[in-house]
C-alpha cells in the first residue's frame, strides 16, 4: 500500500482467519503475524494445533505467534516446547503473568535461554517490561508486546510508557518492542515515533491506510456527502 511506504516500523497482522492471513501474506504488506485464543475462538477455530500447523505451512518465512493457555508454569512450558516444534518461524506467546497474577519471568528466562523464540504478551506496566527484559536471553530473538491500546483505554497516554520501554530494551539487540492492541491508524505514527520495532494491525485498520495524509477539507466534504446520501437512500423526510 502506497501510504505505508513512509513507515519503517514492521507491521504484524493480528487475527486468526487463515484465509485473511494468507491474503495479507500474499500482498506482501506485513512482516509477521500474531494470534491469540480469543481471536481464534472468534474466528471459529476448532482445533488449535491443526490451525497453527496450517498457518505455518502457508506462511513459512515470517514469524507467527501462538499463545500457550495453561495457567501453571509447568503446563505453559510443555505447551511452549510443543509449539516450538511446529515450525522454525513459530514464536511462543507467554503471558507476563498467569490468572493469579504470578509472574512468568522464571519460565521466560528458562525458555529464552534454551533458544525458544518468545513473544511475551499482555504487558501493561514498565515494571513488567523490566522483569521481562532481565529474563530474556540476549542470544535469542524475542518480542515484548506492550498493550498500548489497553493502556489508552484506562485514560492514560501510552506514548511515554512505550518510549521508556524502548530504552529498557535497547541493550538487548535480539529483543523487539511491539505496540499491541492497536486502536486506530494514528497509533501507527505514534508507535514509529516512539521507536517501537513492531505494531500489530488489523484488516479494518489496514483498510484506512488510503486516508493517510488526506486533506481535512476534502474529508469534511466526503463526510457531508455520506450523511446526505444515506438520508436520501433511507427515504427520510422531515
Amino acid at each position: 500500500m502506497k501510504g505505508l511506504k513512509q513507515f519503517k516500523i514492521k507491521l504484524y497482522a493480528d487475527g486468526a482467519d487463515l484465509k485473511e492471513m494468507i491474503g495479507v501474506y500474499n500482498e506482501g504488506i506485513v512482516s509477521g503475524f500474531t494470534t491469540n485464543p480469543t481471536l481464534m475462538r472468534k474466528a471459529g477455530v476448532k482445533n488449535y494445533e491443526d490451525f497453527a500447523k496450517a498457518a505455518l505451512k502457508a506462511i513459512p518465512d515470517l514469524p507467527v505467534s501462538f499463545e500457550v493457555f495453561s495457567d501453571d508454569l509447568g503446563g505453559m512450558e510443555r505447551e511452549a516446547r510443543k509449539i516450538a516444534g511446529w515450525g522454525e518461524n513459530a514464536y511462543i506467546k507467554i503471558p507476563v503473568t498467569n490468572t493469579k497474577g504470578e509472574s512468568t519471568a522464571s519460565l521466560v528466562k528458562k525458555l529464552s535461554h534454551d533458544g525458544l523464540k518468545l513473544n511475551v504478551t499482555a504487558i501493561l506496566t514498565i515494571e513488567q517490561v523490566k522483569q521481562v527484559s532481565r529474563a530474556l536471553s540476549p542470544a535469542t530473538p524475542s518480542i515484548v508486546s506492550v498493550f498500548a491500546g489497553r493502556i489508552a483505554d484506562t485514560g492514560r497516554d501510552p506514548v511515554p510508557i512505550m518510549k521508556e520501554a524502548v530504552g529498557i530494551l535497547k541493550s538487548n539487540t535480539k529483543s523487539e518492542l511491539l505496540w499491541a492492541s492497536t486502536r486506530e491508524l494514528l497509533n501507527l505514527a505514534q508507535a514509529e515515533s516512539c521507536g517501537c520495532h513492531i505494531i500489530t494491525i488489523t484488516n479494518d485498520i489496514l483498510k484506512k491506510v488510503p486516508m493517510l495524509g488526506k486533506d481535512l477539507n476534502e474529508l469534511s466534504l466526503d463526510t457531508v456527502k455520506m450523511f446526505y446520501n444515506d438520508a436520501h437512500a433511507a427515504g427520510y423526510m422531515i
